[in-house]
Formats: C-alpha cells, structure tokens, sequence
C-alpha cells in the first residue's frame, strides 16, 4: 500500500521520493494557523502539510510551492482528493523563483536539511533531503520576501541544523518547541515559529512521542495529532 490515510484526507505517495512522515505530521499539527487568510508551504512533497492546513483552518486559500515535478504533480492529485480541493494549488518552482502576488500571514516548511552529508545516489531523494538545491540563507530570504509583516514561519528541523539556521535568520524566534522521540530521552527535533517583529520572550515548549515502548503514545502527542492520525 503506499498510501497513507489520515481521518479526513488520504496522501498517495508511490512516485514522491520523501514519503509522509512524523516531522511533517508534527509540524502540520503545530504550526499556529488560526486567523491566517493566506497560507504557503514551501517544499510540500507530498502536500501532507498544506492539507493539514486545510483542515485545521476552514477559510484559509493555501498554496505549496514544490520543486519536484513527479511531487508537484503528485501534491495536486492529493488536493484535487481532498475535501478542500478549491483552496489548495501548487506550483512547480524553486521557491527562490516563486513570486506570487500576495504576502502570506503564515508559511510553514519541512525542509531539507543534509548540508555536509554524502548526497544519495536518487536524485529526487537527494532534492528533497539536501540543502544544495536550497540552502537554509536562501530559504530564509525567500521567507522574508514572502511573509507578510505580521505573518509567521513554522518549520522543523533536526538540533543542530535547527542552531544553524537560527544563526542566520533575518527573523525572530517567537515560539520553539523540543521533540524527544521517547519521553526523558535527548531532544532530535526542534519546530520553531519565527516573525518579522521581536519578541520580548520566546514561549517554549516541550514534546515526547512514545513513553518508552513502542507504540506507547504520549497522552500530549496524542492530543496533538489526534485530529490527524487514525489510531487516535
């Protein structure tokens, strides 16, 4: 089977080389979308992001923007399927091209983040998981073109690489949460939540998947992807 199934939407993926997976799902889950009108996901694959959007906000118009052909192509079958098929589009592009006519109060990205690793020998896995098509300077200057002056950016991102792009940003951090894949265990992911404007304190916040046996789900990461995943 190589789709996967969440309660209200369903993401066929065969042809797209980073399939559907926890970062993307917690991020969607995350991300605070409320009141946005305008929404981008940058490097949707295979939109899993941007339909989490979707159903979490019920006026938003959300666009993707992906640079894979067979995933563009891919995304769009998955919203034309959806329950929200006329507020979802995507374009094909380098986000470093893309040049829509409106800001966006709220922009999400999983991005690729391997910048010192051996590149793998799929092309297409290698665009997806690798910042040589996209480094984290070029993500955050089209972020800072794209976003509108009150607009935030949620993404995710492992540790160290999260520290790098911090180091960068033109944008401040506002909102940062910690991701232990098992409770009381060292923290692997970081999803964090930047804004043009400063902040005089960043919330933080704190999350285990699994409590220590597998398949052992935490009551707070339950509550956080209840609305997505099946077996909640």
């Amino acid at each position: 089977m190589s789709g996967f199934r969440f309660k209200q939407f369903a993401v066929e993926q065969e042809d797209v080389a980073m399939k559907v997976g926890t970062d993307g799902v917690l991020l969607g889950a995350w991300a605070d979308c409320e009141g946005a009108k305008n929404i981008l996901d940058i490097g949707t694959g295979t939109g899993v992001i941007a339909l989490q959007m979707a159903q979490r906000n019920n006026h938003a118009q959300i666009r993707a923007v992906e640079i894979d052909e067979i995933a563009a192509k891919r995304a769009r079958a998955n919203f034309d399927l959806s329950p929200w098929a006329e507020r979802l589009t995507v374009e094909q592009s380098a986000v470093q091209e893309f040049a829509p006519a409106e800001k966006f109060d709220l922009i999400v990205s999983n991005p690729p983040y391997f910048v010192d690793s051996l590149l793998p020998p799929d092309a297409k896995r290698s665009t997806a998981r690798h910042t040589h098509n996209l480094t984290f300077e070029e993500l955050d200057k089209a972020v800072a073109r794209l976003l509108s002056e009150s607009g935030k950016f949620a993404l995710i991102l492992p540790v160290t690489e999260f520290e790098q792009y911090l180091a960068i940003t033109q944008l401040h951090i506002v909102r940062r949460c910690n991701v232990c894949p098992v409770e009381g265990g060292a923290v692997k992911r970081i999803m964090g939540e930047f804004a043009k404007q400063p902040t005089t304190e960043t919330k933080l916040e704190n999350i285990a998947i699994e409590r220590g046996r597998r398949g052992d789900y935490t009551d707070d990461y339950r509550a956080l992807t209840k609305d997505f995943y099946l077996k909640f």
